[in-house]
């Protein structure tokens, strides 16, 4: 059987499947003699092992290659005496190998509750998760996934029935930053070949068997049905998805390009110039590329793309709607302007909060200082300033304590200049302000409630300087 363990380890190495990092046999692996970094011997692996048979032949395979690695294993406690057992097998096999063992236990139930997922979309997230977080500790050059082709196929068919795009049937990638799948070009019936060749024994999750679970009635019921069609089916969706990567990689350059001519500046978040998103040869792949960045689902983003494209046509209304807001758990999204705007939700839920001014003096605000001053003007000719973040006012009626604060809804002042009111946010929206500068805005008021300066823009006409101001009030902040 010595053959096919041999066969086995050439193949990955003639699929380049393995990282072109040091090992220690540079004659088993001889991709690493092209690493520039062959002389970092320190560096090594994590692989996820779960104990059954993929993952084990991959970290058999990798300590055969010559690589320096360690092992990371999650207990989800889905399996009662099995999840231990499973726990038991891995700790005993490290043993044997001589490799470390990194163990980590979840409440996979409780997390899948809280966070009101799926029980396998909570063990994921728990997984990768802690992946990331083991890798960045113990510095590992990257963490090994024991996925084969096999995987590779219905995780294709699985995107396929959920109607994916292109990047989608394509599947997995061999690298995803420090997500490695050396296994990806071969077979589940080559691991277990190659198992069987050195004798290695590894455990069978029970679920693997259970046709309950989507994957599992590809992998049991639909996948040989397609090969009783076609024999070759999973060699021919493999091939499918290698040809669309050449295809994806032509879209690809044509999204990046257009999605870079759309950006705008914006402070604390991005901003995409609707205009020319909407012009793009398929907007639709366009807002995709943009919002999935983000991690906006599929209903928004249809509901964004349809709140955009209602209003190309000069329905103003429909089209703003109205600073329309979509959130997930890391970011928002607002349509403004003729302008998509995403924030950080964190940035965007960043208490604000109002602070009393008793009288003049200086005081430190949470992200700053504001300075209040009175000065009689017989004395002191005082010039309103062009710095915005100064306000020149007449002192005259001017009531303490001052306070500033947030915008509240239906605060109205008289722009400078103008005669009639305003409600604030009307103003900055005309203004062309980004949603989260109006968000964020603070203001001015005296004893009344009367609003004395929009802080960092402009103040109210009430109260600016005149020929008969006696005594003017300058607010100034850093």
């Amino acid at each position: 059987m010595k053959g096919k363990e041999v066969s086995f380890l050439n193949r990955l190495k003639q699929l380049h499947a393995l990282p072109l990092l040091p090992v220690k046999d540079r004659e088993l692996s001889p991709i690493a003699g092209n690493c520039e970094e062959a002389s970092a011997g320190e560096s090594f692996f994590l692989v996820a092992l779960s104990g059954g048979a993929d993952s084990v032949a991959l970290l058999r395979a990798l300590i055969a290659l010559g690589y320096h690695v360690e092992a990371a294993h999650c207990n989800f406690h889905l399996r009662g005496k099995e999840s231990d057992r499973d726990e038991m097998f891995c700790n005993n096999l490290c043993e044997e190998l001589g490799i470390r063992l990194h163990v980590a236990h979840f409440d996979t139930i409780a997390f899948a509750t809280l966070r009101k997922v799926s029980i396998e979309m909570a063990a994921r997230e728990l997984r990768y998760r802690w992946f990331t977080q083991l890798a960045k500790d113990t510095g590992a050059a990257g963490v090994c996934i024991a996925h084969h082709s096999d995987d590779q196929v219905e995780t294709i068919l699985l995107n396929l029935l959920r109607g994916t795009g292109i990047k989608g049937l394509l599947g997995m990638q061999r690298r995803n930053g420090i997500f490695l799948r050396p296994l990806l070009g071969v077979s589940r019936q080559e691991i277990l070949e190659y198992l069987h060749a050195i004798g290695q024994n590894y455990v069978t999750d029970s679920t693997n068997l259970d046709d309950d679970v989507q994957r599992n009635k590809l992998r049991l019921d639909v996948i040989p049905l397609l090969e009783k069609i076609t024999p070759a089916a999973k060699q021919n969706i493999l091939r499918m998805a290698d040809n669309l990567g050449d295809a994806e990689n032509v879209v690809n350059h044509s999204v990046e390009v257009a999605r870079k001519g759309a950006t705008r500046h914006c402070n604390g978040g991005e901003a995409y110039a609707l205009k020319e998103v909407l012009a793009y040869t398929s907007p639709r792949l366009l807002f995709w590329d943009i919002l999935s960045d983000h991690s906006f689902n599929r209903t928004q983003i249809e509901e964004i793309l349809l709140s955009c494209e209602n209003g190309k046509d000069g329905d103003d209304d429909k089209m703003r709607s109205n600073g329309k807001m979509w959130i997930n758990e890391k970011n928002v999204a607002i349509i403004s302007n003729d302008v998509l705007y995403v924030y950080p939700r964190e940035e965007w839920n960043a208490p604000l909060s109002s602070f009393r001014i008793p009288e003049v003096g200086l005081y430190i605000l949470s992200n700053g200082k504001i300075r209040v001053s009175i000065d009689e003007k017989s004395t002191s000719f005082i010039r309103p300033s062009k710095n915005v973040n100064i306000a020149t006012l007449d002192s005259d009626g001017i009531v303490f304590p001052l306070t500033i604060r947030p915008v509240l809804a239906g605060d109205r002042f008289t722009p400078f200049g103008m005669k009639g009111s305003k409600l604030v946010n009307d103003y900055l929206k005309d203004k062309k302000i980004a949603p989260l500068e109006r968000h964020r805005q603070l203001i001015v008021t005296d004893a009344h409630g009367d609003i004395l300066w929009l802080v960092g823009r402009t103040i109210d006409e009430r109260w600016r300087m005149r020929a008969t101001t006696n005594r003017v009030m300058t607010l100034s902040v850093v």
